[in-house]
């Protein structure tokens, strides 16, 4: 076989190892060399279908084994893997496949018929396993001689979006993705006897990038949840020794009784990202598990930046030291000059986890990612005396619930366009279950009254449903400085 970077980085000395990869608890159970060869025929599947290197396949399904198995095929097959939020509607896709122009779009059997009208080949795949892709794939062979591919190729496009509305692609490199993970597994001291419960979703960097490839190269074992369900993570934490989430799901395990010391005494690290988690809960936890649970900091342009360390203090309210081989400053914002220990500025991070840039958007680059390798995080936070990294708050209008990243400007967009709207303003409340929630502010047109549940109703056809107001205020103004700019701050403060 070629050499192809990422895949040889995290499976190439596994391609015949008959060890356990993953289990889906009460349906299967995989080896590596059996997800080897699925991977093997899906990549064969995509040369038949003239998938060329740097060509991109798009997906977005059910989280199962097989869709681990078609991100590793389009890796072998010199493509670029780009997973789409399951949540995300027609009308938000058409965008993706618009910009991306993917060569095959993959998504569930519901959905298939819905795309027959679009560029992309479309296959189907189900969380079961059902669909077109793996009947097409049946018949390809096993053996597959992997395209050869280097560090800097490109191996990922993940959408993030902006505060304009518009969403971006972050291109992610084949070493963008394996030095991040090989990083990981030293950092957190993952080796073959680690078995990780995974509940995350694989479309996005935290399920995917982090908690899969780190099992991936490290030999170890993961039990596959197809997403969090309470009742399943207490009866499969014996199993386990080693948990990555987001506060949702420590939040919601500290609700439930049945999570107690004895439950989780054999467990070897929780870690927690994707969104901050409450001191509150910090404390809670440790009080309640004799467990600390240990936060880091990423985000979908760099992998992972920081984290508390593995032996040492875990603090509280801190991401913790930037990871070996990963640099971070903290800059004016107004400037870019570097600001002394201590003071609040702009996160700005370099190393080699850091993105290539934004898919077909270089000016969107130029401002992000700066000549010399930092790039600008749009996050606001100081380096204390010890070293640890805090995040003090965002200077983009960012909401992060439950682990999602939402953007403001695309909710409000929405808003203003539903009748007897004249404006509206999203920000975000504290919510001791995510984190954050999405509120909304709406100033109706004079002499309309409007029914905040409707307003919620009438988004549900175009937004996901993780990107849906929790609450909605009718105000009469929205609150402006002088220079007429919506002080969501102000929002926050009357309405948090």
């Amino acid at each position: 076989m070629a050499a192809n970077h990422l895949f040889d980085g995290l499976l190439g000395g596994r391609v015949t190892d008959s060890r356990r990869l993953l289990t889906v608890p009460g349906e299967s159970s995989w080896s590596y060399a059996s997800m080897v060869e699925l991977s093997g025929r899906l990549a064969n599947l995509l040369l038949e279908q003239k998938v060329k290197p740097g060509d991109r396949v798009a997906v977005q399904v059910q989280k199962s084994a097989e869709a681990i198995a078609l991100y590793l095929a389009t890796i072998r097959a010199g493509a670029v893997f780009l997973p789409l939020n399951t949540a995300y509607t027609r009308a938000e896709i058409e965008y993706f496949l618009e910009d991306a122009e993917p060569t095959i779009f993959v998504c569930s059997s519901q959905c298939e018929p819905d795309f027959d009208d679009i560029e992309a080949r479309v296959f189907s795949l189900d969380g079961d396993g059902a669909g077109n892709l793996l009947d097409a794939a049946g018949v390809m062979p096993t053996e597959f001689n992997n395209l050869a591919r280097g560090s800097q190729d490109l191996a990922a496009i993940l959408y993030t979006s902006g505060t304009t509305g518009l969403s971006k692609g972050a291109m992610l490199s084949h070493d963008n993705l394996l030095s991040n993970a090989l990083t990981l597994v030293d950092y957190w001291h993952f080796d073959s006897h680690d078995v990780l419960l995974h509940a995350l979703p694989i479309f996005h960097t935290h399920g995917l990038f982090v908690a899969t490839n780190v099992i991936l190269i490290t030999g170890a074992s993961m039990i596959f949840l197809p997403r969090f369900d309470l009742d399943q993570m207490i009866e499969q934490l014996p199993n386990a020794n080693t948990l990555m989430g987001v506060p949702t799901f420590y939040t919601r395990l500290l609700a439930d009784d049945r999570f107690d010391r004895d439950l989780v005494s054999h467990m070897r690290l929780f870690v927690s990202g994707s969104a901050p988690m409450l001191a509150e809960t910090h404390l809670q936890f440790e009080e309640r598990t004799g467990h600390r649970i240990l936060e880091r900091y990423g985000m979908t342009e760099t992998n992972m930046n920081t984290s508390n360390p593995y032996d040492g203090e875990r603090r509280v309210g801190s991401v913790g030291f930037p990871l070996p081989g990963v640099e971070i400053r903290i800059s004016d914002p107004e400037t870019g000059d570097e600001l002394p220990l201590g003071e609040t500025g702009m996160i700005e991070v370099r190393g080699p986890n850091v993105f290539l840039g934004y898919w077909r958007k270089p000016e969107k680059t130029a401002l992000e990612l700066r000549s010399n390798g930092f790039f600008i995080s749009g996050d606001l936070g100081k380096v204390d005396a010890e070293g640890y990294l805090h995040i003090l708050g965002r200077e983009k209008d960012l909401v992060i619930s439950g682990g999602y990243n939402i953007y403001p400007k695309q909710i409000e967009t929405e808003i203003d366009t539903l009748d007897g709207v004249l404006e509206s303003a999203v920000f975000g409340i504290a919510d001791a279950d995510l984190g954050e929630a999405v509120a909304a502010a709406v100033v109706p047109i004079d002499g309309v009254k409007l029914d905040p549940e409707q307003l919620v109703k009438a988004l549900e056809p175009v937004l996901a449903r993780f990107k849906l107001p929790r609450k909605v205020f009718v105000i009469d103004e929205l609150p402006r400085n002088a220079m007429g700019k919506v002080q969501k701050n102000s929002l926050r403060d009357t309405y948090g």
